[in-house]
C-alpha cells in the first residue's frame, strides 16, 4: 500500500502516475500519457464496470447526472456513460490534450452528446455542476494541492444521498521477473523502491478526509485487475509503463539500471518489453461516500 502523505497536502516530489490532472505539461508528454492511460483501460481496466456494479446499490436512484473529476482521457466517463444510458456526464480536466481524446472516444462510441467537458483546474477552482447523483474521482485525489478542501466542494455539489466514488491504485504494478537475463537481478523491486522513497502515487485511507467533508462512507473496496489476454496490447502497455517510470528515475538509478530499462524500452531488441509474455499484477481500492 502506497505510504500516507500529510494531511490536506499531495506530495509532487516526482510526477504522478496517471497525470491527468497535475502541473504544466507540454502536449507530447500529455499525448505520451493519454496514450498509456488508454492503453492501462485495455488491458486492466476490468475494475472499472466491477467498481460501478459495486457501488450501485449505495445510489439513491440511477444517476442523471454523473461528474468525472479529473477524467484523463475519459475510460471511466465512458464505462459510466454505457452503464447508466439515460445519464448525463460533464468531465473535468486540467489538460486539453486529454479532453479531446475523451471526446474522440465518446464520439467514436456514437455517444458524443452525452458528455460536456470542461477544461479547468480544480486546485484553482472550476465551474462544478450542482445536485451530481454520482462523483467518479480516479487515480486523482492524490494529485492535488489540498485535498480535503476539493472534497469538500464536491460534497457540496452533491445532491442529497449522492455518492462520491474515490479510487486509487492499490500498489504500483509489478510484471517483471526477478532476473530480466538483462542487468542485475531484482530491477523491478529496485524502481519501485524508488518510486515509493519520492511518493509516487501515495495516497492515504480517504476514509477520514471524507468524514471531514460531512461524508458517509458507505462502502471501501479493493478491485484486482486481471490482465486482459491480449499478450500485445499487455507488452505495449508495459513498454508505456517503463518509459513513464524511465522518465522519473533518470538520474536516480545507477548507470547499470537506466541501461536494462533502456533495452527493455528499445523495440528492436530481443529482450525488449515488447517481445516478452508478461503477467501484470495489479489493483485498485475505493471508497464510496455519500452526502447525508
Amino acid at each position: 500500500m502506497s505510504s500516507e502523505f500529510p494531511q490536506g497536502r499531495a506530495k509532487h516530489s516526482a510526477p504522478p502516475l496517471s497525470g491527468h490532472h497535475g502541473h504544466h505539461r507540454d502536449s507530447a508528454h500529455d499525448e505520451a500519457l493519454a496514450d498509456l492511460l488508454d492503453l492501462d483501460a485495455a488491458v486492466l481496466g476490468s475494475w472499472q464496470d466491477e467498481a460501478i456494479t459495486w457501488l450501485e446499490p449505495f445510489l439513491p436512484a440511477t444517476p442523471q447526472r454523473i461528474l468525472d473529476v479529473g477524467a484523463g482521457t475519459g475510460n471511466g466517463s465512458l464505462a459510466l456513460a454505457r452503464h447508466f444510458p439515460t445519464a448525463q456526464l460533464t468531465a473535468v480536466d486540467r489538460s486539453p490534450v486529454m479532453l479531446e481524446r475523451l471526446q474522440r472516444t465518446f464520439a467514436a462510441d456514437g455517444l458524443e452528446g452525452r458528455v460536456n467537458t470542461v477544461q479547468a483546474d480544480v486546485d484553482e477552482g472550476w465551474p462544478q455542476p450542482q445536485d451530481a447523483h454520482l462523483v467518479w474521482a480516479a487515480s486523482f485525489l492524490h494529485e492535488v494541492a489540498d485535498p480535503d478542501r476539493v472534497i469538500r466542494r464536491i460534497g457540496s455539489g452533491l445532491a442529497a444521498g449522492g455518492v462520491l466514488l474515490v479510487v486509487e491504485m492499490e500498489t504500483l504494478p509489478r510484471f517483471l521477473p526477478n532476473d530480466v537475463g538483462l542487468g542485475r537481478p531484482g530491477l523491478e523491486e529496485r524502481c519501485i523502491a524508488k518510486l515509493t522513497g519520492i511518493g509516487w502515487n501515495s495516497h492515504p485511507d480517504w476514509r477520514a478526509p471524507l468524514e471531514r467533508a460531512g461524508l458517509e462512507v458507505v462502502g471501501q473496496r479493493s478491485f484486482p485487475s486481471a490482465a486482459h489476454p491480449d499478450r500485445a496490447a499487455g507488452a505495449r502497455w508495459a513498454q508505456a509503463w517503463l518509459r513513464r517510470v524511465r522518465e522519473v528515475l533518470d538520474g536516480q538509478l545507477d548507470a547499470g539500471d537506466l541501461t536494462t530499462l533502456d533495452q527493455l524500452l528499445a523495440g528492436n531488441d530481443p529482450g525488449s518489453a515488447l517481445h516478452r509474455d508478461l503477467s501484470i499484477r495489479a489493483g485498485r481500492t475505493a471508497w464510496a461516500a455519500r452526502r447525508p
